[in-house]
């Protein structure tokens, strides 16, 4: 990712249960270490935050792990330094794109026709094969193969499915979404923006998305065992990092600015509802920099209080 800059250290905050304390850590030798077969072409904080991650997860040995941050935080860039990270401190360590669990073109069709038209763009919750994606989560720490749907969103539809061989040390669920938690019925009364107003004024598709959040989301999310949040500084930035996803894309495929801001309208609810909510009970919650730099890594760590 452009503009992160090599020289910024991290930042690290234990909380909880214990005496707040903030410390500045650039590496320890340990981790400079794991960071030394790291991919080099890749920025240094995302390099170092892997390695602390992989390190810790050493101790905490967690099966399942979410990664969950705005589009265009950086969440594919560091789930492929995580499995680089953990090879080096000896974990096996899949990664799951919950992307790639979004319904067929004609599911979501059907979705739409059923229950809200707006159910036919991919992305919110109610668009993913839930139960699918629940399933790697568990085979994929036991021996044997098992079948990952792959999604390409130039097409917009499902191209295929990959094999995966466990069992796995760790399986990492990577998305946008993961570990989004429903609001209360009266969040949900008001439009946040033009295509709610226009698209949405009775609130049937925010409505439906919200209690798939609290119920197969929901149950999805709770067989994690840690949750790392890529904190985003605000909607601006989502908007604008996901524009510059766009110039990597061939020129008959790119959105342009006014397509982007709409398709990104799709999303800010739920956005808005996790930064709000994620970094008060999400285990890492990595602050993000508008020049997609870490600002910091604040930890939570219970203690006996």
């Amino acid at each position: 990712m452009a503009g992160a800059r090599d020289a910024e250290p991290l930042h690290r905050i234990e909380s909880e249960g214990a005496q707040e304390e903030r410390v500045v850590v650039t590496s320890t030798r340990e981790e400079a270490e794991v960071v030394a077969g790291i991919d080099p072409g890749a920025p240094a904080d995302y390099r170092l935050l892997a390695a602390r991650l992989a390190l810790a997860w050493t101790q905490s040995k967690p099966r399942r792990v979410g990664l969950a941050g705005g589009q265009g935080a950086g969440k594919s860039t560091l789930a492929r330094l995580l499995v680089e990270a953990c090879e080096a401190v000896g974990l096996r360590a899949a990664v799951l794109g919950i992307d790639d669990f979004y319904r067929t073109k004609v599911e979501r069709q059907t979705l739409g026709a059923s229950v809200h038209p707006l159910f036919e763009t991919r992305g919110p919750p109610g668009t993913h094969d839930v139960e699918w994606c629940r399933e790697a989560l568990e085979r994929l720490l036991g021996p044997g193969s098992f079948e990952c749907p792959v999604f390409d969103k130039g097409r917009d539809d499902r191209a295929g499915v990959v094999r995966l061989e466990g069992p796995f040390d760790l399986v990492v669920l990577e998305g946008w979404c993961v570990g989004a938690t429903p609001v209360a019925d009266r969040a949900l009364l008001e439009p946040v923006n033009p295509l709610e107003a226009e698209l949405d004024p009775e609130g049937i598709w925010r409505r439906e998305v919200n209690d798939r959040l609290a119920k197969e989301y929901a149950e999805l999310w709770s067989g994690l065992d840690e949750l790392v949040f890529l904190q985003v500084p605000g909607l601006d930035a989502v908007r604008r990092w996901r524009l510059q996803q766009e110039s990597s894309l061939p020129r008959d495929r790119r959105l342009d600015a006014a397509a982007v801001d709409r398709f990104v309208q799709h999303y800010e609810r739920v956005t808005r509802a996790m930064l709000a909510s994620l970094p008060g009970y999400a285990d890492w919650t990595v602050v993000l920099d508008w020049d997609h730099s870490v600002s910091r890594v604040d930890r939570r760590v219970e203690g006996s209080g």
